[in-house]
């Protein structure tokens, strides 16, 4: 691999579970790989309220933002994927509190279903370095 591209696997979030890094450091931007509600001991919390999901997801953003250099205010896109749109509001509201002022480019995907039967997934590109 090119030593001008870093892979961050901290040890504050769960071990990646496939062949990937939570975060990879490349040209002066962080990207973060597509996050789920799986809290830092592993235990998968796919059955838990939506808003805990959703938390625990951007709880795991952050973690990896910090372990790779940047942090929440860096961040630059957000891609939200969420198995029922009627769960947006709510979303919004947690991802609103958790963000602050910052307003980064964001989408948010309607999809039928993501991985172990979670409700929410999100990823991200930040600019390195903190603020």
């Amino acid at each position: 691999m090119a030593s001008d591209i870093v892979l961050t696997n901290p040890a504050t979030m769960a071990a990646p579970g496939g062949h990937y890094s939570h975060a990879v450091k490349a040209n002066g931007f962080v990207f973060i790989s597509g996050q789920l509600a799986i809290a830092r001991d592993g235990a998968r919390l796919m059955d838990a309220p939506f808003e805990q999901q959703a938390q625990q997801t951007l709880d795991n953003i952050a973690a990896a933002l910090k372990a790779a250099g940047s942090a929440i205010d860096r961040l630059v896109q957000v891609r939200v994927y969420v198995t029922d749109i009627a769960l947006w509001p709510a979303f919004d509201t947690i991802y609103a509190t958790w963000i602050g002022t910052s307003r980064p480019a964001r989408a948010v995907v309607p999809v039928p279903q993501l991985h172990y039967g979670f409700k929410i997934e999100v990823e991200a590109v930040a600019l390195e370095g903190l603020s």
